[in-house]
């Protein structure tokens, strides 16, 4: 009977406890509505998280080269800046990241497909969803090949 108490004890604990983040890499790049963001993610073995998203917004009226040009900008300000960025803690209730008692959704994960969403805030606007793709190495160009 002890045994059979114990066993339901630790079951409860375990159903109580918080979830563990998920450790890896995501990547990726979005352009639409004059909006610019290149973005990584990464999450240690211990819990904390590295985010960077360099971001520029108004370019509704650039020419395609333009936009290219700034697409190579920011994929490179995000490489030269990636050692530099502090992982840090946030709460995470299996699906989503929070910064430590905030509401607001920072990152949401998929378990079944293992892809990220990084909410990005930009000014005063809603926020900004971009999806991230899962990777092993990170590489120069977040932006998914075409």
């Amino acid at each position: 009977m002890r045994k059979a108490a114990a066993a339901l004890a630790f079951l409860a604990l375990a159903a109580c406890s918080k979830p563990h983040p998920p450790e890896g890499k995501w990547e990726g790049g979005y352009a639409s509505n004059g909006t610019l963001v290149a973005a990584r993610v990464e999450i240690t073995a211990d819990g904390l998280v590295k985010i960077s998203a360099p971001d520029i917004t108004n370019m509704q009226t650039a020419r395609p080269e333009r936009l290219q040009a700034i697409r190579e900008e920011l994929a490179a300000d995000l490489v030269a800046a990636w050692d530099t960025v502090t992982p840090r803690p946030f709460d995470f209730d299996g699906k989503t990241f929070r910064k430590p008692g905030e509401f607001a959704p920072q990152m949401k994960w998929d378990k079944s497909s293992n892809q990220m969403t990084l909410e990005l805030y930009i000014g005063a606007n809603p926020a900004l969803p971009i999806p991230l793709r899962p990777v092993d190495v990170f590489h120069d160009n977040p932006w998914p090949a075409t």
